[in-house]
């Protein structure tokens, strides 16, 4: 996404809890980007490592999938059969 500088000004915890969650946020004078923020990796909690499927789904509670892109199991398994069978 990309905000103006007065927009980001007003906007700022908003966009860093955009910036958090993974979303680029850039913020331009007029319409040419000049900053870019972004998250600070956060440091992993004993036990827990990235791909922890119990990290996914707590990341995907809270930033749930948009209606019109979410797919059933169904459709995803169908999807990579085709793109599999695609490169053979």
């Amino acid at each position: 996404m990309q905000v103006s500088i007065p927009e980001a000004s007003r906007r700022l915890a908003q966009l860093v809890r955009s910036a958090q969650a993974g979303d680029e946020v850039l913020i331009a004078e007029g319409e040419t980007p000049v900053a870019r923020l972004l998250p600070i990796a956060r440091a992993t909690t004993p036990g827990e490592t990235a791909g922890q499927a119990r990290i996914i789904l707590d990341w995907l509670e809270h930033h749930p999938v948009p209606v019109g892109n979410r797919r059933s199991a169904e459709e995803i398994d169908a999807a990579i059969a085709a793109e599999r069978t695609a490169w053979d």
